[in-house]
């Protein structure tokens, strides 16, 4: 009977063992779950954030919404963004980000000898991609690669001799190794986490210094359109066009229908002027700055590629030609001190010399139609985290996705203090 009351026992501590296993699975399934869904609708929320923007084609005051812990239900989410760093580098910073402040692969104008000026890059990487994304099948003069190079390996593929897709493409280039393309920041969320700052400790390799080496993928996008229709549904003006006659007419027009008041005389500054770009118009016109705020959202750039100067890093100005490694920390300095201006280009004006802004202008805008959000959640308890990267695209009116990447597999993306956070909270409910 002893024998048999054992069995029984051992069978119901077994049993009982199992169902707390698969009781614990489901709850972590169910965690995912609502995670999943808080991210869908974080979505919808930034989409209405970015769509009901108070300045038009701009990048969402980090003011005017919620980016950090945000509660759905009994889920949470954050959007993890990017600043220029005044915060310290083991703290998340959220926010959503300006897809027009990163260099786009795309970018006609980019060259061997600019995109060296970005950290960590090689002279045979950049001239790989170039490589990648031109039509021909000659291998640039720097060193790049072409089908000769990719059939060789294991498998073997052809280079695309077509545009970038997604920054993804660059893990296909020839000389992207995993630390020019992800850098320290393994996990890609901008921050010094414990395991990038540990030397040879865990993956990924690292010096240790306590700053963040960042990988290439923290300053390529391939996601730099610009709008042709104004805020009012009417085509923008192409400031290409004010070189002739039909251009100006059109500028003229515009000048009106904004409320400029002496818009013959503005119209007059700028014939023969050769224009190249927005910010060349402000210079030449000689517009009082409150004037051309009413103007700029009427403006656009045929150029492919620009750069938002207004949320572009040091780094990625410092490829924009004109700027360079000497002019990128003044303008980043000067940026600084006119946080309040920070929703046109009229600025730069003042930051830079007339004939660098004049060059630069050509590659620079004041604003953004294309945003990221980068949405991390976790459901009850703290569990079930998931990630996933949106881009949204407000060229042709209301925003729409245009890309979505689910980041899970990367880990944890939070810091470790918000990690710390929800421990202590998980451990207060139990």
């Amino acid at each position: 009977m002893l024998w048999v009351a054992f069995g029984l026992i051992a069978l119901t501590l077994y049993f009982a063992n199992s169902m707390s296993f698969e009781l614990r699975a489901s709850d972590n399934r169910a965690a995912m779950i609502e995670a999943d869904q808080a991210i869908i609708g974080a979505a919808r929320y930034v989409s209405n954030v970015i769509a009901t923007v108070r300045e038009p084609a701009t990048l969402p005051d980090i003011n005017n919404y919620r980016s950090e812990q945000v509660p759905v239900g009994d889920a949470t989410f954050w959007l993890i963004g990017r600043a220029d760093r005044q915060t310290a580098m083991d703290q998340v910073y959220y926010g959503l980000v300006d897809e027009s402040s990163k260099l786009d692969l795309n970018a006609p104008w980019l060259t061997v000898d600019l995109l060296m000026n970005l950290p960590g890059m090689t002279t045979e990487f950049a001239a790989a991609i170039l490589d990648w994304r031109d039509t021909d099948s000659d291998v640039n003069e720097a060193g790049g690669a072409e089908d000769e190079t990719y059939q060789r390996r294991s498998p073997a593929y052809r280079c695309k001799n077509g545009p970038f897709e997604s920054v993804e493409e660059l893990r296909l280039v020839n000389g992207a190794l995993l630390d020019s393309v992800y850098g320290e920041d393994a996990n890609l969320n901008g921050v010094l986490d414990p395991n990038e700052n540990d030397a040879d400790g865990s993956v990924p390799m690292d010096n240790r210094d306590g700053r963040l080496d960042y990988g290439m993928f923290e300053y390529f996008t391939v996601y730099s359109r610009q709008a042709t229709l104004d805020p009012y549904g009417s085509n923008r003006l192409a400031v290409s066009t004010l070189n002739t006659a039909a251009g100006r007419s059109n500028l003229l027009m515009t000048l009106n229908t904004v409320g400029v008041g002496n818009a013959q005389e503005i119209v007059g500054r700028v014939q023969g002027a050769n224009i190249s770009s927005i910010l060349h118009f402000y210079i030449a016109s000689q517009m009082a700055e409150e004037d051309f705020l009413k103007l700029e959202p009427s403006l656009t750039m045929t150029n492919q590629g620009c750069v938002n100067v207004n949320s572009a890093s040091e780094a990625v100005l410092s490829c924009v030609p004109g700027i360079g490694l000497d002019n990128a920390p003044t303008l980043v300095a000067a940026r600084r001190s006119n946080a309040n201006r920070l929703n046109t280009i009229a600025w730069v004006k003042d930051a830079l010399d007339q004939q660098v802004a004049i060059q630069a202008g050509r590659y620079l805008i004041g604003r953004t139609y294309n945003i990221s959000a980068d949405i991390a959640a976790v459901g009850h308890n703290g569990r079930g985290y998931r990630r996933v990267k949106y881009v949204f695209d407000t060229t042709e009116g209301p925003p729409m996705i245009r890309f979505r990447q689910d980041l899970t597999h990367l880990g944890w993306s939070l810091g470790k203090y918000t990690k710390q956070q929800l421990s202590l909270a998980n451990q207060t409910r139990r």
